[in-house]
């Protein structure tokens, strides 16, 4: 077919289905209950290595992982061998604006990491989370030494927030007025619905949404590049919302108080969690384009997760998502993985030296 036809093609499918269906990998229900379905991707071959638990930020759906066979950060790791699940938290309505994040660090979490380490003869299973994934991982395994936690890897999952660009603002912001601009809103909507949090991430996403006419002009006979264009669009499309109580928390606790960098993280009056505690072998990623977790507030985990048995820190390019789910995510992020867990399964099978 020749370039013309291509760009004919490219534009009725613009303007109708798309260029490309969305074909998420094939999975299989483990649970499923409000909040905390547990999927496992399928095989075709035995898994090698311990099991992998993708652990998504609220406000996105489980596709961050999965936007395309092409960008699937799914599909790389079971062709590492791994057995894949992810949990998939469903719609966030009204109704949910009690939900904190103690429901994800002392319920949903743990109770999806108990499940497939059962799931795999009780092997260590491996957590990789972006964004507050990222965030819940690291509260997670340091409020639960008990938990059969492997590794964690935390990819655009900010720490230190004087050092977090358009953040570093906001924080100035409410620590003059106490926070009460946004949590008052937050508290009398019952969270941030889903059109506002779609709102919000295509603001942050404003040059791309300026330049698109010209983005689509300029790739017309290219179906791949719209294809990964429209991907986006079908992610930022379907975004849910954010429970009110666990969005204020995220704003007064992380953003305000900075206590993801000042090592102990009050999540209520009776929850405390000291990320001292977090001992698995610890992967922290930044994107060098990140307008919402910057690599510098990334990178200052290093210094706060004492405990930790090892602390490892990679820049790689691109922005928020992008890290993720880019089209150079595969030879970046994906590859500095798919490093780190092997030099996890090398270290667990190295015998200690005798004396």
């Amino acid at each position: 077919m020749g370039p013309l036809s291509v760009a004919l093609r490219n534009v009725v499918a613009l303007f109708g289905d798309g260029v490309e269906p969305y074909a998420p990998t094939p999975s299989d229900i483990v649970y499923d209950q409000p909040h905390r379905r547990l999927l496992r991707y399928r095989r075709s071959t035995p898994a090698t290595g311990d099991p992998v638990l993708l652990v998504p930020p609220l406000a996105v759906t489980i596709s961050c992982y999965d936007m395309r066979p092409s960008q699937s950060l799914v599909r790389f790791l079971l062709d590492l061998g791994r057995e894949v699940y992810v949990l998939d938290y469903g719609e966030i309505t009204y109704a949910d604006r009690d939900l904190g994040f103690e429901e994800w660090v002392d319920d949903i979490v743990p109770t999806a990491i108990e499940a497939v380490s059962a799931d795999n003869e009780h092997s260590p299973v491996e957590l990789i989370g972006w964004s507050f994934g990222g965030t819940i991982s690291v509260l997670t395994a340091a409020g639960h030494a008990d938990l059969p936690i492997g590794s964690v890897t935390a990819v655009g999952t900010p720490f230190d927030q004087r050092r977090n660009g358009q953040i570093s603002l906001a924080r100035r912001l409410g620590q003059l007025t106490g926070g009460r601009e946004v949590t008052l809103p937050v508290r009398v909507a019952g969270g941030v619905p889903k059109y506002g949090v779609r709102a919000g991430f295509r603001i942050q996403s404003i040059d791309r949404e300026l330049t698109k006419p010209w983005y689509i002009a300029r790739n017309i006979a290219d179906t791949e590049a719209l294809a990964r264009m429209q991907s986006v669009d079908r992610f930022m499309d379907t975004m849910p919302g954010y429970p009110g109580r666990f969005y204020r928390q995220a704003y007064r606790q992380l953003i305000i108080r900075n206590e993801m960098f000042k090592g102990t993280v009050h999540l209520g009056p009776h929850r405390t969690i000291d990320l001292a505690g977090l001992t698995a072998p610890t992967q922290l990623i930044g994107g060098t384009k990140d307008a919402l977790a910057s690599s510098a507030s990334v990178a200052a985990g290093t210094g706060v997760l004492t405990g930790a048995s090892e602390v490892r820190f990679t820049e790689v390019p691109g922005s928020h998502l992008g890290i993720i789910a880019g089209p150079t995510a595969r030879e970046t992020t994906w590859a500095t993985i798919a490093d780190f867990l092997d030099s996890v399964r090398l270290s667990t099978r190295t015998p200690s030296p005798t004396h």
